[in-house]
């Protein structure tokens, strides 16, 4: 498969497709969180690939990192207004693992999630 840096699919899967990425972001669309609050959540990722992983969506602007000057200091992280912008995305593969893959788990939240299945444009 040819990648075209003008292709809006291919700029998109760059930052969504790293592994644990849409993850942490569907952890972070609940609210904010410290980093060993997302480590619980994600088990099996190590703490090294998390903080690549926040990094790297950190430098996209997908979330942000907010340090408070406490003793012991205190870090949260948040999702970005461009960050927010991909819920709807794991929204609909919430919705694709459900009909489609007969998988159940999800967000904490799930009863926030919309009802109906999401309209498919077909191009």
């Amino acid at each position: 498969m040819v990648t075209n840096d003008t292709c809006p699919v291919c700029a998109t899967s760059d930052i969504v497709c790293g592994k644990w990425t849409l993850l942490i972001i569907r952890d972070l669309a609940e609210g904010r969180a410290r980093f060993c609050e997302l480590e619980r959540s994600l088990a099996g990722i190590s703490p090294r690939t998390l903080s690549l992983r926040l990094r790297a969506l950190e430098e996209e602007g997908v979330v942000e990192r907010d340090t408070f000057s406490e003793v012991p200091p205190r870090v949260e992280y948040g999702l970005t207004e461009k960050g927010r912008a991909l819920i709807p995305i794991i929204e609909d593969m919430r919705a694709y693992g459900r009909r489609w893959l007969g998988a159940e788990g999800g967000s904490v939240r799930d009863e926030d999630q919309p009802t109906t299945e999401p309209a498919v444009a077909v191009a």
